[in-house]
């Protein structure tokens, strides 16, 4: 099932492949594995959590550097120079994405889990819950919403100039924002730690994607352009980065496989505000954008962006703040399987309501 053909029974320009095509049945798949592995070895799966240092787990961090990587090279530095052209759109984005979107999920995450669902779940399992769902809503979409984006038929340069704009506040406002949210639930922030992860898994991975671009493009093949040079590249390393994340699952699961055998109502658990707050912040940003009249070709690329989570980020911070065992890095994984369904059905939706909006 493709989302466009939900809306006019014809596939996007340039298709998506296989692994975006089928994400949540890998993902599951992977989770069964995983849950699978751990309980049939889990002296491995010891061994591999043994592999730290200052708390990063080495294999992990080779395998979240493996998907991030190829992101960042798709970050074009050029393009914002380009912020003031269509200035609508871009301030629903880091509206939603920073003014709104990390306050609703903790809010979410301190009513479910301090208050629904109390009598459910003990405390401590409670806060390491809400830390990962503060996780995910303070790590906005890098490299998915380019998925989301071509299956709306979205404009790929405005969501390119998004995308850049999100990696470069994320530098500077994710760790702050998860501090304070951390800080209001009552959960000790190791400062060093939280800081130690935004430079591994967003400055380094930014500089090495910059520099990687720059040599794309100034090497790009006669008659090639930049973009296309860049478009190779990516596409030529995507099977590296697909492995990095179902391999990254696969052993999270495994790490968390006894806890979800012994307790499967937590997984359903998780995704409850999980749910609500996806369908509510593009809600948000979809009535936001037909309110201001932006363009369909904006209006979904930047809903979807606000509405889709940087799952990597999220979970490579809540294994070195947590632990690879932890309930946070539970939630952050949660919510990989989660989204992608959810993301489709925005898609269909947007899809199905372009007519309400300008044309452009």
């Amino acid at each position: 099932m493709t989302s466009d053909s939900l809306a006019d029974g014809q596939a996007p320009a340039g298709g998506i492949g296989v692994f975006e095509k089928w994400l949540s049945l890998w993902v599951a798949l992977c989770i069964a594995a995983g849950v699978a592995l751990g309980s049939l070895l889990p002296g491995v799966f010891e061994a591999l959590a043994a592999l730290e240092v200052a708390r990063v787990n080495l294999v992990v961090a080779v395998l979240i550097w493996a998907m991030v990587y190829p992101m960042m090279v798709n970050v074009d530095f050029a393009s914002l120079g380009h912020i003031a052209d269509k200035p609508k759109g871009l301030a629903i984005t880091i509206a939603v994405n920073w003014l709104i979107k990390p306050f609703t999920m903790a809010a979410l995450g301190v009513l479910f889990f301090e208050v629904v669902f109390a009598d459910l779940i003990a405390p401590a399992d409670a806060q390491q819950y809400i830390a990962g769902l503060i996780l995910l809503g303070a790590a906005p979409c890098t490299a998915m919403v380019f998925v989301w984006s071509q299956l709306t038929r979205g404009d790929a340069n405005y969501t390119l100039v998004q995308v850049s704009v999100n990696d470069v506040i994320m530098i500077f406002a994710f760790a702050p924002i998860v501090a304070f949210l951390l800080g209001v639930t009552d959960i000790a922030v190791p400062w060093e730690t939280l800081l130690l992860s935004v430079g591994l898994y967003v400055v380094i991975p930014l500089i090495a994607g910059a520099v990687t671009r720059h040599r794309l493009t100034g090497h790009a093949r006669k008659g090639e352009s930049a973009e296309a040079a860049v478009g190779r590249f990516t596409a030529g390393i995507k099977p590296v980065s697909v492995l990095g994340l179902l391999a990254t699952v696969v052993l999270l699961f495994g790490f968390q496989g006894r806890v979800i055998l012994e307790q499967p109502l937590v997984i359903a658990l998780i995704a409850v505000p999980l749910l609500i707050q996806s369908y509510g912040i593009f809600a948000v940003a979809y009535a936001a954008a037909w309110a201001w009249r932006v363009p369909f070709s904006i209006a979904a690329p930047c809903a979807l962006i606000g509405t889709s989570n940087f799952f990597e980020l999220a979970v490579a911070v809540a294994i070195s703040l947590f632990g690879l065992q932890s309930g946070a890095a539970l939630a952050t994984v949660v919510g990989v399987l989660v989204e992608v369904p959810v993301m489709l059905s925005l898609v269909a939706f947007a899809n199905r309501t372009r007519g309400a909006f300008p044309k452009g």
